[in-house]
């Protein structure tokens, strides 16, 4: 069962991450496999939404040298 209050769109999944823009979540998805995938995705333009927890969990197993905190490329 998914707790609501856990739900989080790309901006905040983006804050967590350190990252300047929501946009770039997606540029996380692609270099990073193993990186939480949306428990909701409603299609292109619409909202995505991650559990906070799998994202924090997901983050902290990972060597920070290993994520580009702040990147966009």
């Amino acid at each position: 069962m998914v707790k609501t209050e856990d739900l989080i769109d790309a901006q905040a999944v983006a804050g967590l991450l350190r990252l300047r823009h929501a946009n770039s979540v997606s540029t996380y998805l692609r270099r990073y496999p193993d990186m939480p995938r949306p428990v909701l995705d409603l299609g292109a333009g619409r909202p995505r939404l991650w559990l906070r927890p799998q994202v924090v969990r997901w983050m902290r197993a990972r060597k920070p040298e290993q994520l580009r905190v702040g990147g966009e490329s």
